[in-house]
Parts: C-alpha cells; structure tokens; sequence
C-alpha cells in the first residue's frame, strides 16, 4: 500500500517518541515511537515543548477513574508551536504558539455530558509526545509575554482557579478568599485572587510553603497543622463572618463550610482527602451556602486567563521541570506526595 506522507513527516520523519500508557499503573508508563501524526480537515499538529502534570493524571494512570481504552498517550496540558494544519484550519497558522484545551470542545457557555468524550489525555490522545493533535477551535495563542513552560501549565490548574474564583459568583475587590494548599490550582488561585484586590488566606500543613504563598499574594497565613482548627481562625480573621470563598482541594468541605460567610461560596477543585466526604447539611441550609464542583473550565475562560495573567504580569509558580525521558519521575512525584509547590512542567523531547 502506498504511503503519502504529508509535509510533517517529510520535514520531521515518519516517526516520533512518545509515552504511551499501556496498562493501569504508574509501571505502565512506557516510551514507544509511534507514527508522525497528519492533520485533516480542522486538525492542528503542534510540537509539543512543555507538558505539565496534573493529580488527574496521575489518578487516571493508577486507575482511579475507572478503565480505559489503553494504549493511551497521557497529559492533558501542552505547549508548542504549530507546524502543520489540515486544509480547513482557519484561527492559526504554522508557526502559531499555541496550546491545547483540555475539554476539547468545549468552547464557551455551561459544560455538557457529551464534551467528556473531547477530553485530553483520554478519552483523546494525551501530549506527552513530540507531537500531538488539536483541533483548530481547541488551542489557545500564547502570548510573548509567557515561556512554553509557564502556559503549559494552564489549561487544567489555571482555568480551574480561574473557574473557582470568577465563575458564577466573581471575586470583588475587598472581599476574602480562602486557597488551601500551594499546589497548582491553589497558587493560582492565590495569585489571581490577590489581584482582584482580594485579601487571601492561604492554608497549608507547611511554614516553608506558607512562606511562598506569601511571596505571591496571600496577606494571612494559616497552618492547619498547628492550628487545625483553621476554620475558627478564618473566622478571627473575618471579624466573625467568614470568608467570602474558599477554594477547596480536599474534598473534605466541612471546615470549608463552617470558614465561609452566610450566603458565600466553597469552589470544590479537587479530593486530597479522598473521593468521599460527609458534612452537615443544616449550616449549608442556615447560612445559604453555595457548593460549586469545578473540574476545569472552556476555551473562553482559557482566553480570559492569558489575558488576566499578561495585564497583571503574573507568572505561574513552577516547582521543577523535567526532561522528557524522565516523565515518570515527575507521575511518581505526584503519587508519593513529594513537596512541591505549584506546578511539575515536563520538557518536550
């Protein structure tokens, strides 16, 4: 059978690496060459300069979200430059910096059942490769003003605390926001919190980490370690109210609760503490009290990000790059809990 092969290919060959996930397990993450993707209809390939890992993936790798159709190339977040398109590409051009959303069709408005199937790093290759493929409406340009590195660590963390922050109730200047942790949700939502004109509590179980979050917004710093009683101390803070939000990435919400004023809001953006939590319903029901789960958010909120982050001059906080060979590293850095703060960026090969 005859072999056309594209422009791609020519110019870079008829291969490329790639980590692909063959089975359920951080052991299944193995390096394969796989063929030179070719763009059709709207389809972009970008070169692939900066991936970044998420808890998400690493559950997803392990087998926390249940099967899947393996092999499977993983990451949802990736950074790079267009080098071909397929002939009815429109918004960019070769040569575009650009990166990828992580539900890929989701471009605006409310999120739907059918966009799962559009996700990044499964269902939907990943980009843990020299080369992935976006669809055309899928990327976001990236801006001079960030490195590959930085806006690859956007689509999942920066869109979430985007979401979290300025989703349906918006932040406002003077009101209080609440960010557990330091890690990559949470040192943007701290960061962009912060310029809104919010005044931050950060909590974490480390004074070091703390010490960071300090450097980048938060105006109080709590350790829950030493005061595990953190939500009776956002409550000092508050003059008795609460807080106008609290970013939650634990999952166990009920201090959450109890730290948030009567009519505020707890954005739920992750589950540290474990897929299951109870708390109690009457103090949601008392003081009216908002849930808002937040996973990520659409391609208009991306665009609303780059934008935030370039008028404010904000840069993402990256703990540590690795090299492409060493991807497995920067997965089990995430599993086994090492300290880091922000985001873990993996290089492109």
């Amino acid at each position: 059978m005859a072999v056309i092969l594209a422009p791609v290919a020519r110019i870079y060959g008829a291969s490329m690496k790639a980590w692909q996930l063959e089975q359920l397990s951080l052991s299944g993450l193995v390096q394969r060459d796989l063929p030179m993707p070719q763009p059709k209809g709207r389809e972009v390939v970008v070169r692939i300069r900066a991936t970044s890992v998420n808890p998400r993936d690493v559950g997803l790798a392990i087998g926390a979200y249940g099967p899947q159709a393996l092999p499977l190339v993983p990451l949802a977040d990736g950074a790079g430059e267009v080098v071909a398109i397929g002939p009815e590409v429109t918004r960019v051009a070769v040569g575009a910096r650009v990166i990828g959303t992580f539900v890929h069709g989701w471009i605006s408005g409310p999120p739907r059942r059918e966009l799962a199937a559009t996700v990044l790093g499964g269902p939907r290759p990943g980009t843990l490769a020299e080369f992935a493929v976006f669809e055309d409406a899928g990327v976001v340009v990236i801006p001079e003003a960030l490195t590959f590195d930085e806006a690859a660590t956007l689509p999942i963390a920066g869109a979430t605390a985007w979401q979290a922050l300025f989703g349906d109730a918006p932040v406002r200047p003077g009101q209080t926001v609440v960010v557990q942790g330091t890690g990559g949700v949470a040192m943007f939502a701290i960061q962009l919190a912060a310029a809104a004109g919010a005044r931050v509590i950060a909590l974490s179980s480390s004074d070091d980490k703390l010490a960071i979050a300090g450097r980048h917004g938060a105006v109080e710093l709590v350790n829950y370690t030493t005061t595990p009683a953190w939500d009776e101390r956002v409550r000092a803070l508050t003059a008795g109210d609460g807080a106008d939000l609290v970013v939650d990435t634990s999952g166990e919400l009920r201090r959450s609760v109890a730290a948030t004023r009567p009519g505020g809001q707890v954005s739920v953006v992750g589950l540290l503490a474990g897929a299951r939590t109870e708390i109690e319903i009457v103090p949601l029901l008392v003081n009216h009290i908002r849930l808002q789960g937040i996973q990520t958010g659409n391609r208009t909120h991306l665009e609303q990000l780059v934008a935030a982050l370039v008028a404010n001059a904000i840069h993402p906080v990256i703990d540590r790059a690795y090299d492409f060979d060493a991807a497995p590293r920067a997965f089990a850095a995430i599993a086994e809990r090492e300290r880091y703060v922000g985001k873990l960026v993996i290089r492109g090969a």
